[in-house]
């Protein structure tokens, strides 16, 4: 059978069209596939990874007890509250004003290193605690007054005094479960040698004029005592400010006259 030569070159051209075809069919995922770019998310992981870690650790820096648990515990000096004075009232007081707020060392009662019990380190400042006592005769004050950081402090301070006090009567000087009105009644009816409390009864007590500091011989902070939260009473904002609202307006003028001594325990 004899073919049309017309017939064959149709037939070339149709396989050729058919190649052409498979070709781009074939062409078209390798472009796809070049087009895809997927390094842009691998690269965003890492970067997202540490800013995570770096805000961790910026809030690791914030918390005070992670720095306390490292360092060493160091006692207080008269040096530590004559600087906490000065911060507070450096960007608001005149020169004149922040010395007339200064302390000299005589202001001040030997500090404890860290070695005494609360009755130890007592008799240690007060060894003619027995005669001042005894003629201790005024109402609405107190020989001694202990400042902490809370009712439950004051209360393991009390129960520690024990082999100090001996008969001496003490009253509790803070807010938890006790009206104020109560103690202001117990210290206008009774005789009371020794105070402990927070800064902020205390306070509240004096400016009503139900307490009164001028038979007051010596005023107890309880400086080197932490918390839970390894917080002295004076990194507690309330508690600092409350203590050196207190100093400010009575306690200081005291101790400059000579008639009270500081003490930090």
């Amino acid at each position: 059978m004899n073919l049309d030569p017309s017939d064959d070159e149709a037939l070339e051209k149709t396989n050729e069209n058919k190649t052409a075809t498979c070709q781009d069919s074939n062409s078209k995922p390798a472009v796809k596939k070049k087009r895809k770019q997927p390094t842009e998310c691998f690269l965003s992981q890492p970067e997202e990874k540490r800013e995570s870690t770096v805000k961790a650790k910026r809030r690791k820096k914030k918390k005070i007890s992670d720095v306390l648990q490292k360092s060493a515990p160091k006692p207080g000096v008269p040096a530590d509250l004559q600087n906490l004075l000065t911060q507070h009232f450096g960007e608001n007081r005149s020169v004149i004003e922040i010395e007339e707020l200064k302390l000299s060392d005589s202001c001040f009662l030997p500090a404890n290193d860290l070695t005494h019990s609360f009755s130890s380190y007592l008799k240690e400042i007060c060894p003619k605690w027995a005669k001042l006592r005894r003629n201790h005769k005024e109402e609405k004050s107190v020989v001694m007054l202990v400042l902490c950081s809370s009712a439950l402090r004051s209360l393991e301070l009390i129960k520690s005094m024990t082999a100090f006090k001996g008969d001496c009567r003490v009253i509790k000087l803070f807010a938890k479960h006790i009206k104020i009105k109560e103690q202001m009644n117990m210290l206008e009816k009774g005789m009371f040698h020794i105070g402990v409390g927070t800064p902020g009864r205390v306070k509240a007590l004096v400016e009503q004029d139900a307490l009164c500091l001028n038979a007051t011989k010596y005023m107890i902070l309880d400086w080197n005592w932490r918390d839970q939260k390894l917080r002295r009473m004076m990194d507690i904002p309330e508690i600092k400010k409350e203590t050196i609202d207190l100093l400010e307006k009575s306690i200081i003028k005291l101790c400059r006259d000579g008639s009270v001594k500081l003490g930090l325990f």
